[in-house]
């Protein structure tokens, strides 16, 4: 099977053979895949330094099994600027698709949500609102969305000033119906469903709440980007 050029984003990459590299590359219309760029790095290839994470692409290849091999290639728009603490953001970001998406699972909308991803890291004063919102919907598209309206075992809406548990396979409940899951004010779920993460206090209980939901899907792979920032933080 041959594919002519697709809107693409690179991933990850990595070093194969002597001149050549293994990609895991994010398509808009055929999903995560595994790709094979053939002496992309060797001195007169045409790729050389085009293959880099953060620079929307259009990519062809052949093939249709779990590692296809890149044909042609070339540059949809500028490279998005992220610097420093944004980088590893977006670094994270990619780890976590390379984690969980499936392959050749086709997610239009979730590859439109990067893109705007990007462009607010490339901005935006603080990182972590962009990040949660796109956690948000990463959780979504993988068929794990956080209820977020009402509380399951009434079924009344959330009240922004009540406090909460949630329970990752339930839902939330409230505090005197359980002991167990992430406490969370109603203030804050309703900050994530409405995408409003501007409050420090609500954004520490959101990222410990769609960290937890991430953890789950992870189940138990520790994040190579989760520890350099620790060790940013740390130095």
């Amino acid at each position: 099977m041959r594919i002519l050029l697709q809107p693409a984003f690179i991933l990850h990459r990595r070093p194969y053979r002597d001149s050549s590299l293994l990609l895991e590359v994010f398509t808009r219309e055929h999903g995560r895949l595994g790709l094979v760029a053939r002496g992309a790095v060797s001195p007169r290839s045409r790729l050389k330094g085009l293959l880099q994470s953060f620079t929307p692409l259009l990519l062809s290849w052949t093939g249709d099994g779990d590692l296809a091999t890149l044909s042609g290639g070339e540059e949809a728009g500028l490279p998005v600027p992220l610097l420093h603490n944004r980088a590893l953001a977006g670094l994270y970001i990619n780890e976590l698709l390379v984690r969980l998406l499936p392959r050749r699972d086709a997610q239009p909308g979730l590859f439109t949500a990067y893109e705007v991803l990007l462009a607010d890291l490339a901005i935006v004063a603080d990182e972590e609102p962009p990040l949660r919102r796109f956690e948000k919907r990463l959780l979504e598209e993988l068929g794990y969305g956080l209820s977020l309206d009402r509380e399951v075992a009434s079924g009344m809406p959330i009240a922004a000033e009540a406090h909460y548990r949630y329970v990752l396979d339930q839902g939330p409940l409230m505090v005197d119906q359980t002991q167990t899951g992430v406490p969370i004010s109603g203030r804050s779920l309703l900050a994530l469903r409405d995408g409003m993460l501007n409050d420090p206090a609500v954004l520490k209980e959101v990222k410990r709440l769609t960290r937890a939901a991430l953890a789950e899907q992870l189940q138990g792979r520790a994040l190579k980007t989760r520890e350099l920032y620790r060790i940013k933080r740390e130095g």
